[in-house]
């Protein structure tokens, strides 16, 4: 893999030019694979910096209903873990400046063997992977495989995350640190909470100079986007809003793509800043 399309450096890229990265969210497989390949050009056509990509899991417990609606329309598709590497292979194949994150369960790994996952992952131009379930604490042999292929591991911190274990887990992230802006699921929001900008304010001297603090749960809207990064996020990630315009138009596969950019692009412009 090379350097130019790490995810440091697409953080590096847009700080310099005053911006917050854009991560855009879908689930593979949601309602095929040839969808989610369409779906990721439109994304990154728009203007999403990173691409994250949800492999679809039978029990998912971060997940709301949008991503769970798309989670079964994605196995009833035939989505098995290793398609899903391989649609990320035929993205970067397309993209090669697109850095690539798989949002999974730690079962599918598992399932697959850490080693043969994670080095398959890597030769198809995979960059990182969240894994939700996966604590710090439980992470050791994972973390060894994923530093031996240059996978970044991006940890999740939320609202109930105290400040005595907030540094163990910025310590063990590499990519980025995926905030939860709330307590629960996933989901489009109308509106951000005050709560939420104080998080990130709360979140932020601990991350400052050390890895990138991204926003995800509840962020669909341009006015969410450009809150959180003017508190001091360095990047907004969006999903449910996304995964609506792909449930919304299945039927109307160019009315979807054409959404999906523009959405995009109009969310990436929010993510200019001051400071």
């Amino acid at each position: 893999m090379n350097e130019h399309n790490s995810i440091k450096q697409v953080f590096d890229f847009n700080r310099e030019n005053s911006k917050g990265c854009l991560i855009g969210y879908i689930t593979a497989g949601d309602p095929t694979l040839d969808v989610t390949q369409k779906a990721a050009d439109a994304l990154i056509y728009g203007g999403i910096d990173i691409l994250e990509l949800g492999l679809p899991f039978s029990d998912p417990i971060a997940d709301g209903p949008t991503i769970q609606a798309a989670s079964l329309r994605a196995l009833n598709a035939g989505t098995t873990p290793m398609r899903v590497l391989e649609t990320a292979k035929e993205i970067k194949r397309k993209h090669c400046n697109i850095p690539i994150v798989i949002m999974t369960y730690y079962n599918p790994i598992f399932r697959k063997g850490l080693n043969s996952f994670l080095a398959s992952a890597k030769e198809w131009g995979v960059n990182g992977f969240i894994v939700p379930d996966l604590p710090v604490e439980e992470a050791y042999d994972y973390k060894k495989t994923a530093v031996k292929y240059v996978l970044d591991t991006i940890f999740l911190a939320a609202p109930s995350t105290s400040n005595e274990r907030l540094p163990e887990i910025v310590s063990a992230s590499s990519g980025f640190l995926y905030l939860i802006s709330r307590l629960g699921v996933t989901g489009a929001n109308s509106t951000i909470e005050e709560s939420t900008l104080q998080l990130i304010r709360r979140f932020k001297p601990f991350t400052a100079e050390k890895i990138p603090l991204a926003v995800g749960f509840g962020i669909s809207q341009i006015d969410h986007v450009k809150k959180v990064i003017d508190a001091g996020a360095d990047a907004a990630i969006i999903g449910s809003a996304f995964i609506n315009i792909i449930q919304k138009n299945i039927d109307t596969p160019n009315v979807m793509l054409k959404e999906l950019e523009q959405t995009a692009k109009e969310l990436k412009k929010a993510t200019h800043f001051e400071r």
